[in-house]
């Protein structure tokens, strides 16, 4: 997902597993040193089921500000990446002048507990993916990847940190493996501090499953014993030159994916790998144009199905987006581009969180 350039143009057909792997929990040394505690509000435990809508911070929206307009508890963060490429410095936004810090949404994260949700950061984006400013592709040390991230789950005492993995990043193969191994240090050192941190992909999808890109993420992760509590995909901006009813798109993708989990996870249940799923939605007009439009009707139905398959969480891009404010255009990133009520898809979704 993007501040600025459409998401992906890609129509090629979901390829194939080409092994099963079967999920290990491998121990491994978490290397460089973790931030300080900031004092802030201890994290909330993510529901087994979550409405978390992203929120623009890089246009300056208080992720608090919007979750409370909204009715919504708990938002997802976007983004964080390097201010450079070949930085190992993880910002707010890519802005050096928001570091991780208690002073840079310190406040946000203890407003959303306080409100009974939290915030999940997340790291990528499209301006990151196609800029090498993404954290693993921009820093070529596993240890200093390692270390930021501890950094970040540490001073804002996090539950969940979420990875958008797209266009550049899902041909990086040496940023892939950098991103994984770091995953799986991390996770070491948080089990090692009674920590207990989720940790989501946030993936392009065809309607029929991931493409080859995002199957490479996993397979990687599997190969490096990483951890991967929840497959986010972007059920939108398909490209394929033909039209879609959304809401089926998205029923179609996400059993692709599931599909899928069952070729990376062999012993996991059906349940298992659907509890596996998230889904993130672009209400109204996505960047492709009207052939692609999630009505509101739509909502209801992906609310129905997600809750008959037990999925981990529905999201959306992007809360702002979330109003009637300039009906027939296209991938707006302050309107849905239809008529709709001020926070409809909000209030649609929210009762998912239980």
């Amino acid at each position: 997902m993007r501040p600025t350039a459409p998401l992906r143009a890609t129509a090629a057909t979901s390829l194939a597993l080409l092994a099963a792997l079967a999920l290990t929990s491998g121990p491994a040394s978490a290397a460089g040193t973790a931030g300080t505690a900031t004092g802030s509000a201890t994290a909330a435990t993510v529901p087994s089921h979550v409405f978390a809508p992203y929120v623009e911070t890089y246009n300056g929206d208080d992720p608090a500000t919007v979750a409370a307009q909204s009715g919504v508890k708990w938002v997802s963060l976007a983004f964080l990446q390097t201010a450079k490429a070949g930085s190992c410095t993880l910002d707010w936004n890519g802005s050096t002048s928001q570091p991780i810090s208690s002073s840079v949404y310190g406040s946000s994260f203890t407003k959303l507990r306080a409100a009974g949700g939290d915030g999940i950061p997340s790291l990528g984006g499209y301006t990151a993916d196609t800029t090498n400013t993404e954290l693993a592709d921009s820093c070529t040390s596993v240890s200093s990847i390692t270390g930021q991230l501890e950094k970040l789950i540490s001073t804002y005492g996090l539950s969940r940190v979420d990875f958008d993995v797209e266009q550049n990043s899902l041909t990086n193969s040496a940023g892939i493996d950098r991103r994984n191994k770091a995953i799986t240090q991390v996770e070491s050192w948080a089990a090692s501090t009674g920590r207990h941190v989720q940790f989501s992909y946030t993936l392009p999808t065809n309607t029929d499953g991931l493409d080859s890109g995002g199957t490479a993420v996993l397979k990687n992760a599997v190969a490096n014993h990483t951890r991967v509590d929840v497959v986010n995909i972007m059920t939108f901006d398909y490209y394929t030159g033909s039209s879609h009813e959304m809401a089926t798109a998205t029923e179609t993708a996400a059993q692709g994916l599931v599909n899928q989990l069952g070729m990376l996870y062999p012993t996991k249940t059906s349940a298992q790998r659907w509890a596996m799923v998230g889904v993130t939605e672009m209400p109204g007009i996505d960047d492709y144009g009207k052939p692609e439009t999630l009505t509101t009707a739509d909502a209801r139905t992906v609310y129905s199905w997600a809750l008959g398959k037990g999925i981990d969480e529905i999201s959306m891009w992007a809360s702002e987006r979330d109003n009637g404010g300039c009906p027939g255009t296209a991938g707006s990133d302050s309107c849905s581009g239809i008529s709709q009520s001020t926070w409809y898809f909000s209030h649609t979704w929210e009762p998912y969180t239980n």
